[in-house]
């Protein structure tokens, strides 16, 4: 009985080639290891000769300067992206504080000037449009009249003489809000399309802005006018 329990003599020979293959495909394994090996201990010794040359003497100390340099570098950037971020809010606050005070000279020039009773006053709007491709802020700009609680755009809605008004009138008041220390103010037919009333009252605007500068040395007024009144 324990004669026939043993295995056939064909199951063992092919357990055997089964054996013997499997060996042979562990030998290629370890073969190719072994060459892999070889050739990683060439490119380690390789680099340890290059490393020994006169080329490579510092390179501790080289990596370590450009380590430092990297960082510093990068804080820079940080530091730079900080600052541009608060001079970008400094930007807008001064804007927003230089149009207030060009809309405050408009309203009191206008108010000074024109005599009809359509329009109360005008002003600059701006309005954000966005950011450019390059990432400066894009602003437009138009001037409205205003009449009670009513607001409108000035352009297309108001007659030749007073579009000719509030264009001097924003570009005085540009002047008095940008060109404090420019001694020069030139008016090119100022009176143009205006009638006897608002030229007269403009001319009275522009004795208050005399009046003002009179204590600047360098302030010279030039009027080219064929307005003989």
């Amino acid at each position: 009985a324990e004669i026939q329990s043993l295995p056939q003599i064909g199951s063992v020979d092919a357990d055997l080639r089964t054996c013997y293959a499997e060996q042979r495909q562990k030998q290629l394994s370890i073969e190719k290891m072994k060459g892999a090996l070889d050739a990683v201990s060439c490119q380690v010794n390789e680099a340890r000769k290059q490393l020994r040359q006169k080329g490579y003497a510092k390179v501790d100390d080289e990596h370590a300067k450009k380590l430092i340099e990297v960082k510093t570098m990068l804080l820079a950037i940080k530091d730079i992206d900080s600052y541009e971020k608060a001079l970008a809010r400094a930007l807008m606050k001064f804007h927003q504080s230089k149009m207030e005070d060009i809309n405050r000279s408009v309203k009191e020039l206008w108010n000074k000037t024109y005599k009809g009773t359509d329009i109360d006053g005008i002003e600059i709007f701006s309005e954000h449009q966005g950011e450019t491709s390059a990432g400066n802020r894009k602003i437009s700009y138009r001037v409205v009249m205003r009449k009670g609680e009513t607001t409108l755009d000035m352009r297309g809605r108001c007659s030749a003489g007073q579009k000719v008004l509030a264009c001097l009138v924003i570009r005085l008041a540009l002047a008095e809000s940008f060109c404090l220390n420019c001694g020069i103010l030139a008016l090119d037919e100022p009176t143009t399309n205006l009638d006897r009333a608002n030229s007269e009252s403009f001319a009275q605007a522009l004795n208050e802005v005399i009046r003002h500068r009179r204590q600047q040395d360098n302030f010279q007024l030039l009027v080219i006018t064929h307005d003989e009144a």
